[in-house]
């Protein structure tokens, strides 16, 4: 019988080889089209890089300024359990006391062997002398009762320290993982705004980060005369000195970087750097834009003078402060530092005057 072997395959010439394996590539494509996966980033203009970025920078401001909200209650926490702490401590010292002196009387009376008074007058070499003294007696032993009074007293108000600081405790922890959660988006945020940035040319990221709604003019701190800008923004107008004292001290601030947080000397967030320049002019303001603006008196946007807080957004959550015709100091985000800008950038919420 014939043998049924397969015949020897030839190897596959050069040429042939290539067109196999481009065919095969392409095959390889298609199969990866059709199933979805292998796609690349699609390629995001600059117009719509900057409408993501300042999505993401308003939702990250937002953000933070929950963030230093509940920042601003948790170390109130952190104060109020140390408080208690001390106020616990120091009960315990006097409880010690307390306790070291009815030790002491309780051990005298185990000495004197607690004898009945009446045999103790009857066997007197002295009645008199005894009479007085069981007298003393008396009165110490009037003491010893309020001393074992103030024992009592003060246990009681130890387990109520001690019960208003587990309270403040949990309070503070609560508030510790509402702050984890809260720094988790803005970061998430933020480094999204960044992988979107980094997309871009160096020219492409200097036209979006420099003109993105929060940015603007920008007066460098360098200048020749640091009254110059002062009096071309109107500064001179303040209403008051701690306004004009705040508007400098902002002035003063120009270029320093934005650092979500960040209440200064030389980073700031939005409301970081209005609690700043107030202080520095003796006013203390909340820590927050959404409660700053309940600081002070509401004016309208055709009332403003320099000094006053200029507002943005529906949730209240940007904030500068208005230095005149029409302009502001502010902390914007992380791709751009404090600097000067028109007020008409954003959306204009609401203006309070708190000098």
């Amino acid at each position: 019988m014939a043998s049924h072997r397969k015949p020897p395959q030839r190897p596959l010439s050069g040429h042939t080889a290539r067109t196999a394996a481009t065919l095969a590539l392409a095959g390889a494509a298609t199969a990866t089209a059709f199933d979805g996966t292998g796609h690349a980033e699609p390629q995001l203009t600059p117009a719509q890089v900057k409408a993501e970025v300042d999505t993401l920078y308003r939702e990250a401001e937002a953000a933070t300024e929950k963030y230093n909200g509940t920042k601003e209650k948790a170390d109130a926490a952190q104060r109020r359990l140390t408080a208690l702490q001390d106020e616990t401590a120091r009960e315990r010292t006097k409880l010690n006391s307390a306790r070291e002196a009815l030790g002491s009387f309780a051990a005298a009376q185990y000495r004197d062997g607690g004898i009945d008074p009446a045999w103790q007058l009857a066997l007197s070499s002295d009645p008199d002398r005894y009479l007085d003294g069981a007298a003393f007696a008396e009165r110490a032993g009037d003491r010893q009762a309020a001393a074992v009074s103030r024992v009592r007293r003060q246990l009681r108000e130890i387990e109520r320290l001690r019960g208003a600081a587990r309270i403040e405790l949990k309070s503070l922890r609560s508030r510790q993982a509402e702050l984890n959660r809260q720094k988790k988006t803005v970061t998430g945020k933020l480094d999204e705004a960044r992988r979107l940035l980094a997309r871009l040319t160096p020219r492409q990221r200097t036209e979006v980060t420099g003109a993105d709604g929060t940015g603007g003019a920008h007066v460098s701190r360098s200048a020749a005369d640091p009254r110059e800008p002062l009096e071309r923004a109107g500064s001179a107008a303040a209403p008051t000195a701690r306004a004009a004292a705040a508007v400098a001290y902002a002035y003063a601030k120009l270029g320093s970087p934005y650092v979500w947080g960040a209440t200064g000397p030389n980073a700031f967030d939005c409301s970081g750097l209005v609690q700043a320049a107030y202080r520095s002019a003796g006013i203390s303001l909340p820590r927050t834009s959404y409660a700053q603006i309940n600081a002070g008196r509401r004016v309208s946007r055709s009332e403003l003078q320099p000094g006053d807080l200029v507002f943005f957004y529906s949730g209240i959550s940007h904030v500068g402060i208005y230095v005149g015709n029409g302009q502001m100091i502010h902390a914007p985000n992380p791709s751009a530092p404090v600097r000067l800008a028109p007020i008409d950038q954003m959306p204009f919420a609401g203006a309070t005057r708190v000098a």
